[in-house]
């Protein structure tokens, strides 16, 4: 189009009302401060310090890192909303995309955003947002600003940034006493999980060494997902994805083969098993979404020691629809098939190790393993029926002709303890197939022969056929055959 053509005149958003927008992004408070962590490991910072200090209504947050730090002109630029066109080409390690992570991820917490920055060779430097002053002048101007107890924050150091949260409306009320427990409790709480998130969201940066993220002065432990340090862990190939993503699984031990109970509740991660399985995408080695299916399968029990780790290059975000929060991510219809393929195979691995308890059940020389339940599977439908090759059951029915009762026994304990329930369970749980119903697949003759053993017993005890007939009609499966029962 030719633009000379047309008048013009600005729009500039209304301050107050596009900050308050930048507000509800929906940020949660552990995805704000790995917003603000990010910004210090794209500065090359070695050590990141978050702190707390509980002052009720008046409580405060701080990120301090010893990255390369900013001068007067450079802190004022990142201080600016949309610093970066999202398009635009990206160094491989710049974890940012919009220009935007500073601004919104502390507008989603606090009122007032404080930034003490030094450069080396310069002085420190610092700006604010205060969004009272905002929703007062109605301009989008920062004020020369930093709470007095930080202003030599950095006076030690070579170069750094620290990031000042105050007023802190969205994670306690501002009118909030400093003697309040019960407020100070779910304070601690929600940053507790702050803590958890950034070692899994950061884990690839501390297990490298690459930095170092301290919690009120304790250095942070990172968790990997993945088990790695597990002997019994199993490793999947390694695929290539449409587009330059990579993609490898993982299938972790069941808790029988873990090497010690300690490490198999660590490994169950935030929100446990069931809820970690999936895929976890990672873009820069930064994790950005952490257990879930994409939408290609179901969360289920039986697959809760899958976890599949996705590497995407930066220059995907657009194709994968990675959001400002960066907690969400969309893989593109092209790669969607390849995924489920790749996460199937990794599933039914993840599905056989939970069905048999994490055993590895092999073939020795001329040997084949022997259950004692075996699988049937006929027009859709499946059923479990007793192996009577089992060498249990032929030992059984040897020893049934001296001490029958024994036998008896032995075989229902058995039969009880065996009973195959985690792979009934899965079958049920994938809905694919149908289970058989009871003796569909039997001689009926097989029925009519142990009614009439049933009903002859009962009346050599002194019942009447009515009665008899009734007792026989209360007996799980019979019950289910009354037809018989009164031809009996």
């Amino acid at each position: 189009m030719n633009y000379s053509k047309f008048n013009k005149v600005e729009a500039i958003p209304e301050a107050a009302s596009m900050i308050e927008t930048f507000r509800a992004i929906g940020y949660s408070l552990e995805t704000a401060i790995a917003d603000i962590i990010d910004n210090s490991i794209s500065a090359n910072a070695k050590n990141i310090h978050i702190n707390r200090l509980w002052r009720g209504g008046k409580s405060v947050i701080t990120i301090k890192d010893d990255g390369d730090g900013m001068n007067g002109n450079e802190l004022i630029q990142a201080m600016r909303p949309g610093t970066q066109n999202p398009l635009s080409d990206r160094s491989e390690n710049d974890l940012g995309r919009f220009g935007l992570g500073l601004k919104t991820a502390s507008f989603s917490q606090c009122r007032k955003l404080s930034v003490l920055s030094k450069r080396k060779g310069y002085i420190p430097v610092f700006w604010a947002w205060d969004l009272d002053y905002v929703a007062k002048s109605k301009r989008w101007e920062l004020i020369q600003w930093m709470p007095e107890e930080f202003l030599n924050e950095l006076d030690n150091m070579q170069s750094g940034t620290l990031v000042v949260w105050t007023d802190l409306d969205r994670i306690l009320p501002l009118q909030t006493a400093e003697t309040d427990e019960n407020a100070k409790r779910k304070f601690s709480a929600s940053l507790d999980k702050v803590k958890n998130h950034i070692a899994m969201t950061f884990h690839r940066f501390i297990e490298e060494k690459a930095i170092k993220i301290f919690w009120n002065e304790h250095e942070i432990e990172a968790w990997n997902p993945f088990c790695t340090n597990e002997n019994k862990t199993q490793i999947r190939e390694t695929e290539y994805i449409n587009g330059g993503a990579i993609m490898k699984g993982y299938v972790l031990p069941h808790k029988n083969n873990f090497s010690t109970e300690q490490a198999y509740k660590k490994a169950e991660g935030i929100n446990g098993y069931p809820a970690m399985q999936g895929f976890y995408v990672y873009r820069g080695k930064r994790l950005l979404l952490a257990g879930d299916w994409l939408g290609l399968f179901r969360k289920e029990e039986h697959y809760k020691l899958v976890r599949i780790q996705i590497d995407l290059p930066n220059k995907l975000d657009t194709v994968w629809q990675i959001d400002i929060k960066k907690s969400k991510a969309y893989p593109p219809i092209v790669c969607r098939e390849q995924l489920g393929s790749y996460a199937k195979r990794v599933r039914n691995i993840g599905s056989e190790v939970y069905r048999h308890r994490g055993k590895i059940l092999k073939q020795r020389a001329g040997e084949d393993f022997q259950p004692l339940w075996l699988e049937k599977k006929k027009d859709n439908k499946w059923s479990f029926v007793v192996n009577r090759k089992h060498l249990i059951i032929q030992d059984l029915k040897s020893l049934a002709k001296e001490k029958p009762e024994q036998a008896i026994e032995k075989l229902l304990n058995f039969l009880e303890e065996t009973i195959p329930t985690k792979t009934i369970y899965i079958n049920e749980a994938q809905g694919e197939e149908t289970q058989t119903p009871p003796f569909s697949n039997v001689d009926p003759n097989l029925i009519k022969d142990v009614l009439v053993l049933m009903y002859n017993n009962q009346i050599a005890q002194g019942k009447t056929p009515a009665q008899a007939k009734a007792l026989l009609k209360t007996q799980e499966p019979f019950n289910n055959y009354e037809g018989l029962i009164e031809e009996l």
